[in-house]
């Protein structure tokens, strides 16, 4: 490590970043640590921790404020493409992590730091999606990864290792899951989840949610409007970003909506096992969904269920700032120029029911759906259209009989 080196490290506050800013003035008592918090739905997790980080040796800590361009620059793309990874995971770590290390490039370029660090373990995503944003947009500055080069084995020994100096824990051991959150979703990993044959002990875990039995028993109903496939009002009040999806958490989290345990494969090519809590994103992407079932044409549905399904691919991989996603994206955004409408749901107990949609772009006609003969409709035609769509398998039945094998 180079001498009176600046480094941008990206701080949460949590176990590993507390870690890590003593760990990089034991290696190099010169280097100066700006510890960078971008704040996109922690909560209260971001209180006190400029105190915290000055504490441990950090020179100075910048809060970042991200939440509205969270929402408007990343999850709005993941709600218009419907990409789910491996048809649980809502990706909301895997999206947040893009914006979080351009941030921090923002920072080093401005402060001409050198370096970025972050807290990623070798054996995660998280790593990925840093250092590829990292790469695609400053590929001058040099990345710290410390999970890959000390001698740290566990987050036990993490905590032993603060608990010799003298640092304050950021968490009791008992409460040591690695946990990720942000307005999108919380998500859980560690502890009694390390073994898949065990139960998830909600009681002890989530903190967005209830449990689908300690929800209402009275259902809930939410009304969403979009225009161009993005959410604007909830229950008619038109609301900003942020508020739309603190009142839709708020909403989800008391009726267990979106709590979703799941061993999911890595792309370092292991399996792991996490639960996450996505009650705005689960809401949101059934409404959405509903919405182009009414305005979307089968052609354009069929083929955005391939695109949705390597959307998801890349943002989990990390690979936001490609080629190939900048032009899905504009596939996307074209498919949404109709999706545009309400949608009312109902939450109940954990389910999202659909309760009715409208768009002034349906495509549905009563007219042709009714088993009423319309005059847009001729029950005849479809003889002919059925002749020609079969004639295929009845060349192939005459071919097959010529040969004796029918």
């Amino acid at each position: 490590m180079p001498e009176h080196e600046k480094i941008v490290l990206a701080y949460s506050g949590g176990l590993d970043t507390t870690v890590i800013i003593p760990w990089l003035k034991e290696q190099n008592p010169d280097c100066e640590v700006i510890a960078v918090c971008v704040d996109v739905g922690q909560g209260n997790e971001t209180d006190g921790l400029e105190d915290r980080a000055k504490a441990t040796g950090a020179s100075k800590c910048l809060i970042l404020d991200a939440r509205e361009e969270f929402i408007t620059g990343f999850l709005y793309g993941l709600i218009k493409s419907g990409a789910v990874y491996e048809d649980k995971y809502l990706l909301g770590t895997s999206a947040a992590r893009p914006l979080i290390a351009k941030l921090l490039v923002d920072v080093a370029i401005a402060e001409g730091a050198t370096a970025i660090c972050h807290g990623c373990t070798g054996k995660g995503n998280d790593q990925i999606r840093f250092e590829l944003t990292i790469k695609a947009l400053a590929p001058q500055l040099r990345v710290i990864a410390p999970w890959r080069t000390w001698d740290l084995q566990s987050r036990e020994e993490e905590l032993e290792y603060l608990k010799a100096r003298g640092i304050p824990l950021p968490m009791a051991k008992e409460q040591s899951y690695s946990r990720d959150r942000n307005l999108w979703h919380l998500s859980h990993e560690g502890l009694e989840l390390e073994d898949p044959a065990n139960e998830p002990n909600f009681d002890h875990l989530l903190q967005l949610s209830v449990s689908p039995e300690k929800a209402p028993d009275i259902a809930t109903y939410v009304e969403i409007g979009f225009e161009k496939g993005i959410p604007l009002t909830l229950n008619g009040e038109a609301l900003g970003p942020v508020e739309l999806f603190d009142r839709l958490n708020k909403l989800g989290g008391e009726n267990g909506i979106g709590i979703v345990d799941l061993v999911e494969n890595r792309v370092v090519g292991m399996k792991s096992r996490g639960v996450y809590e996505t009650p705005a994103g689960t809401i949101l992407y059934r409404a959405h969904r509903d919405l182009e079932y009414l305005c979307l044409d089968r052609q354009t549905t069929t083929f955005k269920e391939t695109i949705r399904t390597k959307y998801a691919e890349l943002v989990y991989a990390g690979e936001w700032y490609t080629p190939l996603l900048e032009a899905l994206t504009a596939f996307v955004d074209k498919t949404q120029e109709t999706v545009t409408g309400s949608v009312r749901l109902k939450l109940y107990k954990g389910n999202v029911i659909s309760a009715g949609a409208t768009s002034p772009y349906s495509l549905y006609s009563e007219n042709l759906a009714s088993f009423t003969t319309g005059e847009m409709y001729d029950h005849h035609d479809a003889g002919g259209f059925i002749t020609l769509v079969g004639l295929p398998l009845k060349m192939r039945a005459l071919m097959l009989a010529r040969q004796g094998q029918a």
